[in-house]
């Protein structure tokens, strides 16, 4: 299955994927359409009353008969109240409809785009993402909540019309239809070119965001290289962009809309102009022409609106397009239809977990011409401790990230207690699994819930237990409020041996049978990694732990150490039978100790 976002798609067509946030509201609907239709009906019931003020309520020689005038006005107060209530009704139950839908579709697209696996992200950027869920969104909004109440309400005002223009001439309403028929075809078609320039300009936005979140993100490394004018200069250059495209939207727009408009205005004034001849003639009454104008006028109304409802329609249906094809990107990653369960000791994380890797061969989707393991083959018996060593980009992350399942081998497969990992649940799996990655993530949170994100049905206690374990309670208790002190955006507040002791805690509070180790080290000082290493110690009996480590210091004192180069297992050992080997790994020794031993 892949994981890239379609394209282009239909026209309006596309608003039908909103049928399924639409339809559980199905009782809001039907209020608010009834609302609507006693709405339209006053309006057309207006000019209807000014045909009998003007005919029977003056009469002939301007002379008339003042009761009927009184009745015509409090009949016209009485729809005006009626569609005044009508109106607020329909309004409310509208605006409701549109908050309502958007925060459904928003939460469907953030809970489908967080279940995809890592290889989503590789070719997708955050800030596309985060602009199809804010920008996109909001243009639905504006469609549920207010368009397609606009377009209803005016369809039935044109529809409504047309029928009562007919009964009132039917001669000038054959013309007037004829004219509009005529007057209608160019306006659809410049209709489409407005909405690939609401597609393009939505696009634009996107793009523009994606820069800004990459560049906020990473803004200590902008300043260090004094990017700030290039960065500024490049969104700059984005922003532009995207404005040029709006304006070319908002320059079509405009020309529809002056079309619809100059077009369907010039057809009915020329109709207008016969029926005042007519009335001139004696064939027409001075109360059914005021009655056709004014029919006349809520058509022409109508349509212009709905050419307006239109143009929201064609953005609505770029930016509809762009959260469905988030909606349809399938994870390649998928859980099994009928997983297995582990075994009761895995279950209940009392001792480790046995590890067995068969043959298994990986390349990333985007480098398909590299192999990043090729054919390794590992058996791991419950509660050893593993070390994996090699240069940078020999594989070891990418053994860490297939044992997680956040990405597949192409052939092989990996075992967990017995069972292939491809047949668990990907929550069991990665509940009976406990990461230090490499990168410590710390989220904009109070240092309690940040440790807790391991568990999250821990308590304050158990944590507590976690970051002393950890080495991290003491500077911990140190902070202005202790742990509810608020860590900052992605942990700005905390040394980078601060940000990786809160990561051990966390993975220490989940107590897994399987631990992983991603140089979770390499972030101290030699006085934290000391206190560090003696609770990694600890929280390594009875658990199966693979360590990855560029410090040979660490893993000394590790079961078995494998060496990686080039994705391949290239020698396997203690530490003192690799020295004595010398081979890769009594090289890369030699190299570190004689440092180490320079600098003492």
């Amino acid at each position: 299955m892949s994981t890239d976002i379609p394209k282009e798609r239909s026209s309006l067509s596309t608003l039908k994927g909103l049928l399924p946030f639409l339809l559980p509201y199905r009782r809001q609907f039907i209020l608010a359409g009834i609302a609507l239709l006693v709405a339209a009906c006053a309006t057309l019931a207006i000019p209807a009353a000014f045909r009998q003020m003007i005919d029977l309520g003056f009469g002939h020689n301007g002379k008339g008969n003042i009761e009927h005038v009184d009745l015509t006005f409090l009949a016209l107060f009485a729809v005006a109240c009626v569609l005044g209530i009508a109106t607020a009704a329909r309004f409310y139950m509208v605006s409701w409809l549109g908050e309502r839908v958007t925060a459904d579709i928003r939460n469907a697209v953030y809970s489908h785009v967080v279940t995809q696996s890592p290889q989503f992200f590789e070719t997708t950027q955050t800030g596309e993402v985060l602009s199809r869920l804010t920008t996109d969104t909001t243009l639905i909004q504006t469609v549920v909540g207010t368009s397609i109440s606009m377009a209803l309400r005016n369809v039935l005002l044109f529809i409504g019309g047309l029928v009562m223009l007919f009964i009132t001439s039917i001669k000038l309403s054959s013309i007037i239809i004829v004219m509009l028929a005529l007057v209608v075809l160019p306006i659809i078609l410049f209709g489409r070119r407005v909405r690939k320039l609401s597609r393009d300009s939505q696009d634009k936005i996107a793009d523009a965001s994606a820069i800004a979140g990459e560049i906020l993100n990473a803004m200590p490394t902008v300043q260090a290289f004094t990017h700030e004018h290039i960065e500024a200069r490049r969104f700059a250059d984005s922003v532009e962009n995207a404005f040029g495209t709006a304006m070319r939207r908002t320059r079509a727009r405009s020309l529809l809309t002056m079309m619809a408009i100059l077009l369907v205005f010039g057809a009915i004034v020329f109709v207008l102009w016969l029926g005042a001849r007519a009335v001139m003639n004696g064939t027409m009454s001075g109360g059914e022409l005021g009655q056709f104008i004014l029919y006349a006028s809520i058509v022409a109304g109508a349509l212009g609106a709905l050419s307006e409802v239109m143009g929201d329609a064609q953005r609505a249906a770029g930016a509809t397009e762009r959260l469905l094809e988030l909606m349809e990107v399938q994870s390649p990653i998928q859980n099994p239809a009928h997983p297995r369960a582990l075994p009761q000791r895995a279950v209940k994380q009392t001792g480790g977990a046995s590890l067995s890797i068969r043959d298994i061969r990986f390349h990333y989707p985007s480098r398909p011409d590299t192999a990043s393991i090729a054919g390794v083959t590992l058996d791991i018996p419950a509660g050893q401790t593993i070390a994996v060593v090699g240069s940078s980009g020999a594989g070891k992350t990418t053994l860490f990230q297939l044992l997680l399942r956040f990405y597949d081998p192409q052939s092989g497969e990996i075992q967990l207690d017995g069972v292939n990992i491809r047949d668990l649940d990907l929550h069991t799996l990665r509940n009976a699994i406990g990461v230090v990655p490499q990168e410590t993530i710390i989220f904009s949170a109070n240092a309690m819930d940040n440790i807790r994100y391991g568990r999250a049905d821990a308590s304050d206690a158990e944590v507590m237990a976690a970051a002393k374990m950890a080495a991290a309670h003491e500077f911990i208790e140190k902070l202005p409020e202790g742990y509810q002190s608020f860590l900052g955006e992605r942990g700005v507040r905390l040394s980078g041996g601060q940000r990786q002791r809160i990561a051990i805690a966390r993975a220490l509070l989940k107590n897994p049978p399987l631990l992983l180790l991603d140089e979770a080290t390499s972030a101290l000082d030699a006085e934290s990694e000391r206190l560090v290493q003696g609770a990694l110690e600890v929280a390594m009996q009875d658990r199966t732990t693979l360590i990855i480590a560029h410090r040979l210091a660490t893993v000394q004192r590790a079961d078995k150490i494998i060496v990686m180069e080039h994705g391949r297992i290239v020698e396997t050992g203690t530490h003192a039978s690799l020295v004595a080997q010398g081979g890769v790994y009594a090289k890369l020794a030699a190299l570190q100790f004689n440092l180490a031993s320079e600098h003492t």
